[in-house]
């Protein structure tokens, strides 16, 4: 049976928690853009195709000793597009070397077609996520 995005969006979501970048590209086709308008220092402007989103996951995860544990859906909206979804999150988590917690709200619209991710745009909190990453040290 194929993929419904709300199925996809779940997938999704559970590698982010497994910091699984495997999982996590497999979800995308071979050709699939992911953007990130409000990006944090270091991170680019988009990913392009299922390798590159790979690659730089494995990096980002593989760099960062922050653990998500949750991610809370503020609210999912289907859109008129039976291809796209639209989730309001917050990805919550815990920084183990100092104990503290963080919360970094963004907004993710995906399409997807064919049961794969063709285009992901990311709107995450990136001075949330700055904040994070400077509680590692």
């Amino acid at each position: 049976m194929q993929q419904t995005p709300r199925d996809v969006l779940g997938r999704y979501r559970r590698a982010i928690l497994d910091k699984n970048a495997d999982a996590l590209a497999d979800l995308y086709a071979d050709d699939a853009v992911h953007e990130i308008p409000f990006r944090f220092p270091g991170m680019p402007a988009r990913y392009e195709g299922r390798e590159q989103v790979r690659a730089a996951y494995r990096a980002i995860w593989g760099a960062s000793p922050v653990r998500p544990e949750e991610i809370r859906d503020v609210v999912t909206h289907e859109t008129a597009d039976p291809e796209v979804i639209v989730a309001e999150q917050v990805v919550a988590g815990l920084v183990p070397a100092t104990g503290d917690s963080f919360a970094v709200p963004g907004v993710l619209v995906l399409r997807v077609r064919d049961g794969l991710i063709t285009h992901v745009r990311d709107y995450m909190d990136a001075l949330a996520a700055t904040q994070a990453l400077d509680r590692t040290a």
